[in-house]
């Protein structure tokens, strides 16, 4: 059973935690699914005209439009889902686990085998991914969503169709794809890689171990390579989680509904442009491959590479820490 001071010191650092990690997380979501058009756009009578949506380049360049347009509460955009999903995980740990508190602030799959590891990953994600979605939702929405009335946040994120069948969101295309794709490298090809080339960390704060210098310049090649695929994916990733489902009796169940489903809600306090320009949901991606197809042609191979140091600096952080 935790103390005071244990639950306090835990409740400290989650809040600096989420005070860090929701504006660079957001941040991150929003200029991955920016659409930006390389080329001119087709208008409704075919005629050819300039994209007009931001253009912006980098990941601070999208941290400063942010700022600059919605201010502090927009950088925390999607920081009540990321609350509530941090607080379920952490109090399951902390009640359930054999560890009475995550270490160094992080949970490891336990260790079951490969494929164990990645029987469990799988699951994990499918868990987490409603949460996912619902959280990209908020932080990309031009609407103002209230931080205490979930029912009403819900209905603004979720089109009526996947009120009524929440499990919709799994068949959102190319999404489980996406997912896992991404948790298929990390645990079948970076994992075993990381414990061929470099030794375990120690337990305790001893010295670290001898670490050959070739074997730290393969693994060095094998997390390059690694997140040469892993951004591609989670650029897709965050694609496809904010392509909301729609079905009626004239749309088969992938195209969009346009029409029918939005509430008259407050845009934005403050905003009098988008911080980000959206794929129009009447023409979606209807799959993985079809996703990168498309953001090729349209944008370009350098959209799915969007912020690829961050995916870099990740992949190695936690093999390193592994």
């Amino acid at each position: 059973m935790l103390g005071f001071l244990d639950l306090l010191a835990l409740t400290l650092s989650l809040a600096v935690s989420l005070a860090i990690i929701v504006p660079l997380t957001g941040v991150l979501v929003r200029f991955r699914a920016n659409y930006n058009p390389k080329g001119l756009q087709l208008d409704p009578e075919g005629g050819a005209q300039p994209h007009t949506g931001p253009i912006v380049k980098s990941y601070f360049g999208m941290m400063k439009r942010v700022y600059q347009i919605e201010g502090w509460p927009g950088l925390y955009k999607g920081l009540m889902p990321t609350f509530l999903s941090t607080s379920v995980v952490t109090v399951l740990i902390v009640v359930f686990m054999d560890t009475p508190l995550p270490r160094h602030g992080t949970y490891h799959a336990p260790q079951t085998g490969v494929l164990g590891t990645l029987v469990y990953s799988i699951g994990m994600m499918l868990i987490a991914l409603p949460t996912a979605i619902v959280t990209y939702r908020a932080i990309t929405t031009p609407h103002k969503l209230p931080y205490l009335n979930a029912a009403k946040s819900l209905r603004i994120l979720l089109t009526p169709t996947e009120r009524r069948r929440p499990w919709i969101i799994y068949l959102t295309p190319g999404l489980l794809a996406a997912e896992v794709s991404h948790v298929a490298i990390v645990v079948l090809a970076l994992g075993p890689l990381r414990r061929l080339l470099l030794p375990p960390l120690p337990e305790s704060n001893s010295h670290l171990p001898d670490v050959s210098p070739v074997r730290l310049a393969v693994y060095l090649l094998v997390v390059l390579v690694a997140a040469a695929l892993l951004t591609p994916l989670e650029v897709m990733a965050t694609r496809l989680a904010i392509q909301r489902n729609h079905a009626s009796s004239e749309y088969n169940s992938i195209s969009q509904e346009v029409d029918g489903d939005a509430e008259d809600v407050e845009e934005f306090s403050g905003a009098e442009e988008d911080v980000i320009g959206l794929r129009s949901e009447g023409d979606p991606y209807i799959g993985l491959a079809d996703c990168a197809k498309r953001i090729i042609n349209e944008e370009g191979w350098s959209a799915l590479y969007r912020a690829w140091w961050i995916t870099l600096l990740g992949t190695f952080s936690s093999g390193i820490a592994y």
